[in-house]
């Protein structure tokens, strides 16, 4: 059974903590050089294999005593809201190779294996990881991070540069940290009251 509040939750801190992510960038420069839904199909099959491995990674997790598990999604959460804080501004001017030719295969094969690359470890996974051994509901967990990836990958594609326009970047950072620091902090509290 999916649970709609664990979905929307990590769908929610997913969603904030991937926008100013690099992979959004990566997005918005194949969208603007190559068909849309191609690119769209190569990020999104890379996407469901990333959060696949997470889900996998946090449900293992749950083989945890509950106060280890709570004080170490705890620190994990502290950890990511800490990384996004510290974070420096992306590297915009970083080149992407172009496909030589714009069919199919080649363009979604190359936003597969450039987010394949990218995400490898990166702060979303490690994250959804950590939110699958938290809540003990992979299916939930999953389809809240695949959507939510999905969906910046497709704003980032479609058109990023105008939503960046309207938020600011760091707010949006600011409020992903926050929402991580509180996890963290509640799953500190579970952890020691347990």
């Amino acid at each position: 059974m999916i649970s709609i509040s664990v979905m929307a939750l990590v769908f929610g801190v997913v969603f904030l903590a991937e926008l100013p992510d690099k992979t959004a960038l990566a997005g918005l420069v194949l969208g603007t050089r190559y068909r849309a839904s191609y690119v769209f199909a190569g990020v999104a099959a890379a996407f469901a294999v990333h959060v696949a491995l997470a889900v996998a990674a946090g449900s293992v997790l749950t083989l945890l005593p509950d106060q280890i598990l709570h004080a170490l999604t705890g620190v994990l959460f502290l950890g990511g809201a800490a990384m996004l804080l510290m974070q420096k501004g992306g590297d915009e001017d970083e080149e992407i190779r172009k496909p030589e030719n714009q069919g199919f295969w080649k363009v979604s094969g190359a936003g597969f294996m450039l987010i394949l690359i990218a995400e490898f470890g990166d702060l979303t996974q490690i994250m959804t990881a950590n939110l699958a051994a938290r809540y003990d509901d992979p299916l939930s967990v999953g389809l809240g991070a695949v959507l939510a990836l999905w969906a910046v990958a497709g704003l980032g594609i479609l058109g990023g540069k105008a939503l960046m326009k309207r938020v600011p970047l760091a707010l949006i950072t600011k409020i992903a940290a926050l929402l991580m620091l509180a996890l963290g902090v509640w799953s500190l509290y579970e952890a020691v009251a347990g």
